[in-house]
């Protein structure tokens, strides 16, 4: 059991580094390492009186990573364009 979570950790850390080493040396030849995806963002104000308050901001582009995993302080373009509205509690 103890060799079957091992090879599943290291297969994990094999990937993410894969990855990794796929967007920074841009593997294969001269692929874009950045796009961007148009987020729409919705603020969740909760009131006093236990309602809460929609505010809507207009679609701003956000910057994401061409790679699997999140990497350079970026989310992965597929999650973000499947995620492109956004709720803020506020």
């Amino acid at each position: 059991m103890i060799r079957a979570i091992a090879a599943t950790l290291l297969l994990a850390a094999a990937l993410y580094c894969g990855d990794y080493v796929s967007l920074r040396y841009r593997i294969p030849g001269g692929r874009a390492q950045f796009g961007s995806v148009l987020v729409e963002r919705d603020f969740a104000v909760a009131l006093k009186n236990h309602q809460t308050e929609f505010m809507f901001d207009k679609p701003q582009p956000q910057t994401c990573v061409y790679s699997l995993f999140p990497h350079l302080g970026d989310p992965p373009c597929w999650y973000l364009a499947r995620h492109a509205r956004q709720r803020v509690a506020l």
